[in-house]
């Protein structure tokens, strides 16, 4: 949640997504928020009782975008077309950009680029409103499980790329306690609703026992 970060003035990589204040959306938000607070994240990714799964994982897609937003535009001068010429998460996975539209097949590029074409698509997706609909009573479309799942797929690579290239930086900065709470928050809840499949998560495998090993 973006109450983690406090009252800095964090840099955001792209322009923070606001949730309407006043909104149903808004109410799960402060909900979600309330309950982060209390500081059981497996409770805190539950779905509140009586509500519609698809806007719970809408406001929590908008949530993760925006936390990761934060994270990665604390790192982005350590982040740059020479140190990172790649996409990758340690030396064993590389990602290819392709996001059916505009860039039909899988592209190499540096992780910067990459990440620029992932943020941007994300937002894209975020602002439409036939998928991501901000308004009472307009159903969610049938494909919308599909595309979160995609969407949360992508900001997990995000998390990799941070943790295997840039965790020194993130040290340094001391931002490490901000990575890994948002990042147990982000798993407990594509967990809880089955949402990336878990080869998907290989990069960071061993993190997330880790993470998950210490809340039993």
């Amino acid at each position: 949640m973006s109450f983690l970060f406090g009252n800095r003035s964090s840099k955001t990589f792209k322009p923070k997504k606001n949730i309407p204040e006043g909104s149903h959306q808004y109410e799960l938000l402060k909900h979600a928020e309330a309950t982060l607070g209390s500081g059981n994240l497996r409770a805190a990714v539950m779905l509140p009782e009586g509500e519609d799964l698809n806007e719970w994982i809408a406001v929590n897609t908008v949530d993760f975008f925006n936390q990761i937003n934060m994270l990665y535009g604390t790192i982005t001068e350590f982040c740059t077309e020479i140190s990172c010429s790649v996409m990758s998460a340690g030396p064993r996975y590389e990602y290819h950009w392709a996001d059916g539209t505009n860039i039909k097949k899988p592209i190499k590029c540096s992780a910067p680029k990459y990440i620029d074409y992932l943020m941007t698509w994300v937002q894209d997706q975020l602002d439409d409103e036939t998928l991501f609909p901000s308004k009472i009573g307009v159903p969610f479309p049938k494909n919308f499980m599909s595309v979160a799942k995609t969407i949360l797929k992508r900001l997990f690579r995000v998390y990799a790329h941070i943790y295997h290239q840039h965790f020194d930086s993130v040290m340094q900065l001391q931002e490490e306690a901000h990575l890994n709470t948002s990042f147990k928050h982000f798993i407990f809840f594509v967990q809880e609703f089955n949402l990336i499949d878990r080869r998907e998560l290989a990069p960071l495998q061993d993190l997330i026992e880790k993470l998950g090993s210490k809340d039993r």
